[in-house]
């Protein structure tokens, strides 16, 4: 991770140093509040690319705002699927505002955040050079940086990123007897699919708990649950324009309720495998494909799914279409 992003450090430069503009809240994000944000005249390679389509969540969307208006560190909780990180982006796109995410999985190493030692070629000889990682990398520029998945992190990572939890926090590079000053527009997020006391639920295994005093750092927390049926159900009209009529969006409301009973179902332990919107979408583009919901379903996301709740949702997908799913669909076994 470190090489790539030392690689294309050159190229991925912003244009611009600090915002040059702001942008209205109320006219950009459609929120009745009096709130002007910072904003980038121009994008960079690291500015997500905006979807026109993109609903926001009013309370996920000002707490976000508040992070890069007034530099406050905000975590994001929620399911997964409610589009935690991809709110933060969309909120990025609107402000032209370079944007990294780093996934905390197991494999992440504090090497991965902080960089190494490697050996490079230089004029034909072999020297010994440090190549910073992403975490230095990003403090010294305009950026928004995202940590997924924040309460899987190692602990040596979280240890790492405490250290930059201030607003402003300096890393101190110990090996190369270098304090970093983070840059005055870097800007720090997080989400988690719990608020840092661990799994209390059973759903999701390799979670902790954070330390507090770490989690103290963190000055907003906002919660994303999952959007509407109204809401939802326009998002994938929008993105499969062929279902935006009265026909079609009554399909979708059927897919979209299907999707809010994974969800209970889920949280409830009864099946492990959840519909996000970004499946119903994929539902909705198949059947479109296949002109058939039953098998465009069984190939979207039954087929992923354990053939123990196969059932379940077989039982889901029944009541909400009112046609049965065919047998040898619901009792497959692989060997």
């Amino acid at each position: 991770m470190s090489q790539g992003y030392e690689a294309t450090g050159a190229a991925a430069e912003h244009p611009l140093d600090t915002p040059d503009t702001t942008i209205s809240v109320r006219e950009t994000f459609g929120i009745d509040v009096d709130m002007e944000v910072p904003a980038f005249s121009q994008g960079s390679e690291h500015v997500p690319v905006a979807d026109p389509t993109y609903r926001f969540d009013r309370d996920t969307t000002l707490a976000i705002l508040a992070g890069f208006a007034h530099n406050r560190r905000v975590m994001i909780q929620g399911y997964h699927g409610t589009g935690k990180s991809t709110h933060i982006e969309q909120v990025a796109s609107r402000l032209n505002w370079p944007c990294v995410r780093v996934n905390l999985d197991s494999h992440i190493s504090r090497i991965d955040l902080i960089g190494k030692d490697a050996i490079v070629l230089r004029d034909g000889k072999q020297i010994t050079e440090f190549r910073e990682g992403i975490l230095p990398w990003a403090l010294k520029r305009p950026v928004a940086m995202v940590f997924d998945e924040y309460d899987a992190g190692r602990p040596d990572v979280m240890f790492v990123i405490q250290r930059v939890l201030e607003v402003d926090g300096k890393l101190t590079l110990l090996d190369q007897n270098k304090v970093i000053h983070p840059h005055s527009h870097f800007r720090l997020f997080a989400t988690s699919n719990t608020v840092g006391l661990g799994d209390t639920t059973g759903l999701y295994h390799g979670t902790q708990q954070i330390n507090q005093a770490q989690m103290d750092r963190w000055s907003i927390v906002a919660t994303l649950n999952y959007l509407s049926v109204a809401d939802e159900t326009n998002i994938v009209a929008a993105k499969v324009p062929a279902f935006d009529n009265a026909e079609g969006r009554q399909k979708i409301e059927a897919m979209v309720a299907l999707a809010n009973l994974t969800r209970q179902g889920f949280v409830s332990g009864d099946i492990s495998t959840v519909m996000s919107p970004r499946t119903v979408i994929t539902l909705a583009e198949n059947t479109k494909i296949f002109g058939d919901v039953s098998y465009a379903f069984r190939v979207t996301f039954l087929n992923r799914c354990d053939e123990v709740e196969r059932p379940i949702l077989a039982e889901y997908y029944q009541r909400c279409f009112g046609e049965e799913l065919p047998e040898e669909a619901i009792n497959v076994m692989v060997r």
